[in-house]
């Protein structure tokens, strides 16, 4: 194993021993069935495990003050083998973190995605070597950006190649705006579907006049694909993307608190957002960001730890959660293979990954900072939740928390990161 992976687990262990008592609810959730019935359950995690879990969850609420809160679950082998809630979904009222807390889950909002466009390339309607131009005409005349040497715009010409479905679910197809701040990236932010108003149809259309970064299929590059395929979706399945979801997906699953912030019914609470101001104390955060008319592809659900334990254990169990069958093998098999092996994240200083179709798959445990193993896969929100399967280890997780970082911020998620490296048990 690398050094670095190593080392998480030494900090973890030492963090928890210098936090000493513990005032974690550990209450499991109510009505979250294994994946697997036939599959005995597995033993606990080690206790020692288990309790440095909760004093770093504990660590980063109460003796840091860093954060408000935080829900994990932990399951191997489809079997739920630990749950822990600490702190408060709203410190000013003293609400309780609970382990149904509702979180704006941001980006793990695009695995979600991922999965509806892939029901579809099953039923046919869609093929992953579609153009996407064969649903959205308009960008039939996108054009790819040539930079001078200062990286700024000097040009444009036409692709070689267009842009295909497998391009926007893997992030491959040189869309914006990524996460760097040059002038291209810049004018995504100002021109693309982020500012002023209107539905996902009115803001993909504002795309296909943007420059891409690359020939698609080249290089890897976060940024809007990912609201490309929701709103092809809706095309291909002739309905709002939020009623596909809930039909195909969510009811099916039995993630009944997962939603479209718009869609929330009163009066159920939500996971206030917080920042560190610059005396390092928590301050609620502006929650004016939350999309609350349109229903992008790349964020805005809401979820809890359980629902999304379910969509990661279906993942997890070959497409199939609790009896239901969401995907065939094959096709959560084909989200798992890399579409591309390196370059992924690498601005942020990550190694060792790659990227499928939805989400990242570790290419090389070697070069990665996370305690994982090759072939795991996952993703991770703005807002520092996560989601990791490992399939040659049993283990699924999933962590919740409420934490605006702004770019550039240099705070980092390291809750998940200690917690999955604490959470392998095979070492």
């Amino acid at each position: 194993m690398h050094s670095t992976n190593s080392t998480l687990n030494t900090i973890a262990l030492g963090l928890s021993v210098l936090l000493g008592g513990c005032s974690v609810d550990t209450m499991p959730p109510a009505n979250l069935p294994a994946a697997r019935a036939d599959i005995p359950v597995p033993d606990a995690l080690p206790g020692w495990r288990t309790w440095a879990i909760n004093r770093v969850l504990e660590g980063r609420v109460d003796w840091q003050g860093a954060r408000s809160g935080f829900v994990v679950l932990v399951a191997r082998n489809g079997h739920l083998i630990h749950s822990a809630s600490v702190g408060h979904q709203d410190v000013e009222a003293e609400l309780p973190m609970t382990v149904e807390t509702r979180f704006q889950i941001a980006s793990m909002t695009k695995p979600v995605i991922a999965v509806a466009a892939m029901i579809l390339v099953e039923e046919g309607i869609l093929d992953l070597d579609d153009p996407i131009t064969k649903y959205l005409p308009s960008f039939s005349s996108v054009e790819i950006a040539e930079f001078d040497a200062q990286g700024n715009v000097s040009g444009t010409h036409p692709p070689e190649n267009p842009i295909l479905l497998r391009h926007v679910l893997s992030f491959t197809s040189g869309m914006g705006p990524g996460m760097d701040k040059s002038s291209l990236a810049k004018r995504w932010q100002e021109e693309g579907i982020y500012h002023g108003e209107g539905s996902l149809t009115e803001r993909i259309e504002r795309l296909a006049a943007l420059p891409l970064f690359f020939e698609p299929g080249t290089e890897w590059r976060y940024g809007n694909s990912m609201d490309v395929v929701a709103r092809i979706v809706e095309i291909a399945s002739r309905q709002p993307l939020e009623q596909f979801l809930e039909a195909r997906i969510f009811r099916r699953l039995g993630m009944d608190a997962t939603y479209y912030y718009k869609d929330m019914p009163e009066n159920e609470p939500l996971a206030t957002m917080y920042f560190l101001d610059d005396k390092g104390d928590l301050v609620p955060a502006d929650q004016t960001h939350i999309p609350d008319d349109w229903t992008p592809g790349g964020f805005g659900l809401v979820s809890t730890a359980p629902d999304y334990m379910r969509f990661a254990l279906m993942l997890w169990n070959d497409g199939v959660y609790n009896g239901v069958r969401i995907l065939k093998k094959a096709s959560v098999e084909r989200m798992q293979t890399f579409e591309i092996e390196s370059g992924v994240l690498t601005n942020a200083g990550i190694q060792g990954l790659g990227f499928g179709l939805g989400v990242a798959v570790v290419a090389d445990q070697e070069k990665t900072t996370r305690t994982t193993r090759t072939g795991d896969f996952s993703w991770s929100g703005a807002y520092g939740t996560h989601f990791w399967v490992s399939p040659s280890t049993g283990i699924t997780l999933v962590v919740m928390q409420q934490q605006f970082m702004p770019p550039g911020s240099g705070e980092l998620p390291i809750v998940p990161a200690l917690v999955q490296a604490l959470a392998l048990t095979d070492e």
